[in-house]
């Protein structure tokens, strides 16, 4: 997006400001700082476009962090997959891909600085004894005994840590701020903490991990930040960060700015809740296409464009608000609507055999790849004596605004010749298993006069080739909870109980167009009078599988 079309937020206002001011020497520089602790969804995608978009506004940079400071819960898969979406929505980052453990031994000698100015100290009480003087909303908290122990005893007691004489939890780092806050977060924060687990980036060099808070302003200032923009839980630690920032000796000091999260109903972001779906088996992985990752999105069939688009309507702002699902689902809608191949696929077959046609016969006829895209060509199409049609196209009786073939009535095989239902053929049980009809040669590309007692054509239905046609698998996803806000659970309930038992149904024997065969993952197509679908990476040779990604039209309602 360039500037003169970028529409305009409180953020850019600030950014405006500041180069007419002449701040940071006029760069703009901004930072995308997961935790790779889980996979990105589509709130991550609305930071990812913020950041990444500023930067390419301004001519400036985004630099790509891993704020990977707890490596109990970091994973080299998270990192994999964090890179891949950034790339997938069509954004790359400035330089090298970064890590805060990359400045962890700068970010240890600016612990030690503050502990030299009297900033710093180390706390050796209990864990529970230092959540209990620490207080609450109401209670003032209280000073531990530990808070005005000397420089050097800290400085050798802080080196203890770090030289693994401490068991975990025995000792931390804190910050010497104000116990009497009103802000929790600066009664005194921990710093550092013990924890003897190898680091993906840094193996078993540390057995002391600095904390996100104090980890992230100064990485932002080692890395020259300009602008660092986060969520609106972020807002009560800005004094932290604004804190350690001027407390420490660092030429660059960025500053924090907060926008309204993405709240999405009718689904979880929580990465707690997220890992607890993958976990637990409710969901197939962390890319199943009935999550808001963007692994499962992209899986689902959704494509880069809608999902900046919806961010980029979403605009930003302050004020928290709940995104209806069915605006996310327009914008891949209109996306796919626009862009997207057509295809006839059978979702529940019902063989039809065209007794006046030859048996040897086959015809090619030509159909648009897409009907109001003349550039995108014509795909070619197989027409032989047997065909299937989708069983909920054909009734026996029907009054006159059922659209589809009744027997004894006519239709148009959709870019083909008008049919005629002539007779049927029932199994043992009585279902109908075959529909028998006669077709008029003269009606391709052309409506028959009625003849004598005939009424006009009720419909055209699409079909697809009995010999040519490819088999197919086809899963039909739709929303994974049932009501709009799954967290709201009554006592003793867990948002698992809102889980919707039909978000997903798998349909076998479906049968689509040949000319699919080749179609590789992620492939997305219109199947006609159906939705939108996508190849999944479960597909093999001989054995295609699609996702619906959402249908021609919404079918929810907005409120459940």
């Amino acid at each position: 997006m360039s500037e003169a079309k970028a529409p305009s937020n409180f953020i850019r206002q600030i950014i405006d400001r500041d180069l007419a001011e002449g701040k940071n020497n006029g760069r703009v520089v901004t930072r995308f700082p997961p935790e790779p602790n889980g996979y990105l969804h589509i709130g991550h995608a609305k930071s990812i476009c913020l950041n990444f978009g500023i930067a390419e506004s301004y001519g400036g940079a985004c630099h790509l962090r891993f704020d990977d400071t707890n490596p109990e819960k970091e994973e080299d898969e998270y990192i994999h997959s964090i890179k891949k979406d950034v790339e997938w929505l069509g954004f790359q980052w400035a330089g090298p891909v970064r890590f805060a453990s990359d400045y962890f031994d700068q970010l240890y000698d600016l612990a030690v600085a503050l502990i030299r100015k009297g900033l710093a100290y180390v706390d050796t009480q209990s864990p529970e004894q230092i959540a209990e003087m620490r207080g609450n909303f109401t209670t003032p908290g209280r000073n531990s005994p530990h808070r005005d122990r000397s420089v050097e005893e800290n400085l050798a007691l802080f080196a203890d840590m770090r030289d693994n004489k401490f068991d975990e939890g025995a000792a931390v780092l804190r910050a010497r701020i104000d116990m009497q806050s009103p802000n929790l977060n600066m009664r005194d924060p921990v710093l550092y903490r013990i924890r003897k687990k190898a680091h993906h980036q840094t193996g078993d060099k540390w057995v002391i991990y600095p904390m996100y808070d104090f980890t992230h302003p100064l990485s932002d200032a080692l890395e020259g930040i300009t602008h660092s923009l986060c969520t609106l839980e972020f807002e009560d630690h800005r004094p932290l960060y604004d804190w350690l920032v001027e407390n420490v000796d660092l030429p660059d000091e960025p500053r924090q700015y907060e926008f309204a999260r993405l709240n999405l109903n009718f689904t979880v972001t929580s990465k707690r809740r997220l890992k607890l779906l993958v976990d637990e088996g409710h969901v197939d992985g962390w890319d199943d296409p009935r999550l808001p990752t963007l692994s499962g999105l992209r899986r689902r069939g959704y494509t880069p464009a809608a999902i900046r688009h919806f961010c980029e309507n979403l605009g930003v702002s302050r004020a928290d608000s709940v995104i209806d699902m069915s605006i996310l689902e327009a914008s891949v809608r209109d996306d796919l609507n626009h862009n997207a191949p057509r295809a006839f696929c059978v979702l529940n077959p019902l063989k039809l055999v065209i007794e006046n046609w030859p048996e040897d016969r086959e015809e090619w006829l030509d159909a648009p790849v897409h009907p109001q895209n003349e550039d995108m060509g014509t795909r070619r199409m197989p027409l032989t004596r047997e065909v299937y049609i989708d069983r909920e196209d054909f009734r026996e009786e029907a009054n006159k605004k059922y659209k589809r073939l009744v027997l004894g009535d006519r239709v148009r095989l959709r870019y083909g010749y008008v049919i005629q239902a002539e007779d049927i053929v029932r199994d043992a049980d009585g279902e109908i298993v075959e529909v028998r009809c006669s077709y008029d040669p003269d009606t391709l590309g052309k409506n028959p006069e009625p003849a004598e007692g005939q009424g006009k054509m009720r419909g055209v239905i699409h079909w697809v080739s009995a010999d040519r046609g490819l088999p197919c698998e086809v899963r039909l996803y739709d929303r994974l909870f049932q009501t709009a806000n799954p967290s709201k659970v009554a006592e003793g309930e867990s948002f698992l109980d809102n889980i919707n038992p039909e978000s997903l149904r798998v349909l076998q024997g479906c049968v689509v167009e040949p000319g699919l065969r080749d179609a590789g993952p992620e492939s997305r197509f219109q199947f006609e009078r159906e939705g939108y679908f996508c190849v999944d990476r479960d597909s093999v040779d001989g054995r295609l599988v699609f996702n619906r990604t959402v249908g021609l039209r919404e079918s929810w309602p907005r409120e459940a």
